[in-house]
């Protein structure tokens, strides 16, 4: 079989692949780290730029909650009836879609207008992928390898997103350095940046160009399966989307950008050192996820989700009880340590308990009440901070994602998957 071009291309940059991944998946790896560079520096600016626009904090919550509901629809229309199109075609769409918003909020500075750009965009106030690239994306690297060469290589997914996300993050430092040594308006170096997100958007449709309909790149480690509907695994994928909905709503509580504004307004940082910090706890999230495989293949996937998501949500709530900034951000970066090696194993543990047809649905339909349960945290927590409880949701967030982790057990420790 030879190879396909998309694969060529890559050269020797395909060695960073698992053994026994089709290495097809290649251009999804780094139009995922694209991505999350744009996202880690717009979650920590775009509180500053709304603000800067003379917008309120509670307009801030309204539209981080927009850009999540936004891709929450986008992403149960993928999921209800993105089977009868092909894979890759819908991908490039939404990297259009990505390079629109980056425009239309460079561009507007009214709230409606940008209201409306929020909720049809791509934006990601959140430290996390919750947009509609994510089941699409999914159900490809899912039919590139199998068993633990599959949780491998969502780790690897996992791991450079954060690592991008985290330099991007440090990248949110650009703005006031170009005030600092140019003539350029703070205002103005900010809108800049969304116009740096519209060009990723750009470049991420020409690295989806060679995508084919439904495999990652003509995939010799499982044979093409078109998409499907729900159907056999409709059960199991139900109890998950519940479950996974209580952890997003508990999330997005705390996304970047409002914790960026906690650590502004309760700390009196810049947006140098929220970016520095945000970097930081990205490289700590990157290394755990990197770390992830190997305690899944040698404790399971569900022990891995639980056990070590259950410490991490007990630092943010003594985090946000800190009574000092080294103690606070102690703890923050502990969890950081912690939280994220759940993403990759739960990622794995979805794409193993369901068909290979069913894939896509599942990835939809698990990631849609995420979305949904996270958009509506947001706005509540830029109505606690406007009403001065800075530090609730970070403890509500907390306390929330502790009952999750302990229902997470008790439902699904029936169904682990240790042999995958």
């Amino acid at each position: 079989m030879s190879t396909p071009p998309s694969s060529r291309s890559w050269g020797g940059l395909t060695r960073l692949l698992p053994a026994g991944v089709d290495p097809g998946a290649m251009p999804l790896l780094v139009a995922r780290g694209l991505r999350a560079f744009g996202d880690g520096y717009m979650a920590v600016l775009l509180p500053a730029y709304l603000l800067s626009n003379g917008l309120g904090t509670l307009e801030v919550g309204v539209l981080s909650t927009a850009t999540m509901l936004g891709s929450a629809l986008a992403t149960l229309a993928v999921g209800a009836w993105g089977y009868r199109f092909a894979g890759g075609r819908l991908l490039r769409i939404a990297a259009l879609l990505m390079a629109a918003t980056g425009l239309g909020f460079a561009g507007l500075s009214a709230f409606w207008p940008l209201l409306v750009v929020a909720l049809v965009g791509t934006l990601n106030p959140s430290s996390g992928d919750v947009s509609v690239f994510l089941p699409l994306e999914h159900a490809r690297l899912a039919a590139a390898a199998q068993g633990h060469a599959r949780t491998a290589l969502f780790a690897r997914y996992s791991l450079l997103g954060a690592l991008c996300a985290a330099m991007g993050a440090l990248a949110a430092a650009v703005p006031d350095w170009l005030v600092q040594h140019s003539r350029l308006a703070r205002l103005d170096a900010l809108r800049g940046m969304f116009l740096v997100y519209a060009a990723i958007g750009l470049i991420v449709f020409w690295l989806y160009r060679n995508l084919s309909a439904h495999d990652a790149g003509n995939s010799s480690i499982s044979a093409p399966v078109a998409p499907a509907p729900l159907g056999p695994s409709r059960g199991v994928v139900v109890r998950l989307a519940a479950l996974f909905s209580v952890d997003a709503f508990a999330g997005g509580l705390t996304v970047n950008a409002l914790m960026s504004l906690w650590l502004l307004q309760r700390f009196g940082f810049s947006l140098t050192q929220a970016g520095v910090f945000f970097f930081w706890t990205g490289l700590l999230g990157a290394a755990s996820q990197l770390a992830a495989p190997v305690v899944a293949q040698r404790i399971g996937l569900l022990n891995t989700m639980v056990f070590t998501h259950l410490p991490a949500n007990v630092c943010l709530v003594l985090a946000a009880l800190a009574p000092s900034l080294p103690i606070a951000l102690a703890l923050l970066m502990v969890r950081s340590a912690l939280s994220s090696m759940d993403v990759p194993t739960r990622t794995a543990y979805v794409m193993a308990v369901v068909t290979p047809a069913e894939r896509s649905a599942a990835a939809s339909f698990t990631a849609v009440p995420r979305s949904l349960a996270a958009a509506i945290s947001p706005t509540l927590s830029g109505a606690l901070f406007a009403a001065g409880w800075i530090s609730l949701p970070l403890i509500a967030c907390g306390l929330l994602k502790i009952s999750y982790d302990l229902a997470l057990w008790r439902a699904m420790r029936r169904d682990r998957l240790d042999a995958e």
